[in-house]
């Protein structure tokens, strides 16, 4: 295997570990939410007047499938749809008290993982940072053009 395979190759292993080692936190935690919910929440609770639109470009799933998921946490009552008076045709999300707790408790497992890996992180030099930041970007503006010359748009179903 040569060192762009093995870069590959890790990257899905570290991914897979951390989901596998994160998951039984986060369900028992977040029982009754689908990650894709959790996801959506975080996403309104940071970015101020979110939309299908936007949520779907972030989340890398179609509008269709945001639309699903912004209904169940509307019924939910994690959510609330909002207008602005100056253009009624655009529905906007905002997080409700309670689907604030639920940012909450997800933001605390972030940390806590943070916290558990800490370790790791101190011992990496700010040059490595640099360098590694520095190829994801690379790498995610190549994906990036990727996607756009396959046409696929995240806004159909």
């Amino acid at each position: 295997m040569n060192k762009k395979e093995q870069v590959i190759v890790g990257f899905r292993d570290l991914f897979n570990k951390m989901v596998w080692l994160n998951k039984f936190k986060m369900e028992d935690r977040l029982r009754g939410y689908k990650p894709s919910e959790v996801h959506c929440i975080e996403y309104i609770e940071r970015n101020v007047d979110s939309n299908v639109t936007k949520l779907a470009e972030s989340l890398y799933m179609t509008t269709g499938a945001i639309s699903k998921i912004t209904k169940k946490l509307i019924k939910k009552g994690l959510i609330e749809s909002y207008q602005k008076p100056d253009n009624k045709k655009e529905i906007y999300f905002r997080l409700t008290e309670q689907g604030k707790v639920i940012d909450k408790i997800h933001e605390e497992l972030h940390k806590e993982f943070e916290e558990r890996d800490k370790a790791v992180f101190e011992q990496v030099t700010e040059e490595q940072f640099d360098s590694m930041l520095s190829f994801m970007e690379k790498y995610s503006r190549h994906l990036d053009a990727e996607i756009k010359k396959q046409g696929i748009d995240f806004n159909s179903e």
